[in-house]
């Protein structure tokens, strides 16, 4: 195509964007007039049109901002539950230990636990003590049932409340979850 032939757009009657408007299509002020009418009518429209969209937009981003909150809630119950499924195990674990642990204390308490055995129950307990493992109970404590289970009761004219005066059986928690009371011979004041 030489500078001087029309491209195939001008040819086919197409007029391109830069091109000057012909004679022809001069406006007259009638027609203004009505071009005005029709864009204050198109721009009526187009404001409705527009409201409508935004009223839509208004709704998805109403919708999204309440799923976003709904899964936000959803990966914290999800993360609690984790936490209280690790907790339960645990739990179970050290309820089915507690024999031995009782059995552990009561040889510590008469002298019978010493050499390997001794350092082996020191080994488990410290390990069931990272996991928030404890025990609980001492002679002399606040008796509390809550905490303890009194399988006795006894009149002691040196307390002035219940008071913890032999210890059965060591009370066993998981931080603050009592696993098993203290099994306990109580001092009642008189």
């Amino acid at each position: 195509m030489t500078a001087r032939e029309p491209n195939d757009a001008s040819a086919a009657g197409e007029v391109s964007p830069d091109a000057a408007p012909a004679a022809s299509d001069a406006s007259t002020p009638d027609d203004v007039l009505d071009a005005e009418q029709v864009l204050d009518a198109d721009s009526a429209e187009a404001g409705d049109v527009l409201a409508a969209v935004e009223a839509k937009a208004a709704e998805h981003l109403a919708d999204l901002q309440r799923l976003q909150a709904e899964y936000v809630n959803y990966r914290k119950r999800v993360e609690r539950d984790r936490g209280a499924v690790v907790d339960l195990a645990v739990a179970k674990v050290i309820e089915g230990l507690i024999p031995v642990l009782d059995d552990i204390a009561a040889a510590r308490s008469h002298g019978e636990l010493d050499g390997p055995f001794a350092a082996i129950a020191e080994k488990l307990e410290a390990s069931l003590g990272r996991l928030g493992w404890g025990q609980y109970g001492a002679e002399g404590d606040e008796f509390d049932p809550a905490l303890h289970e009194a399988l006795a009761s006894a009149p002691d004219s040196d307390v002035k409340e219940p008071t913890v005066r032999e210890v059965a059986q060591l009370g066993h928690r998981l931080g603050e979850r009592i696993l098993r009371p203290a099994r306990v011979v109580v001092a009642q004041p008189e």
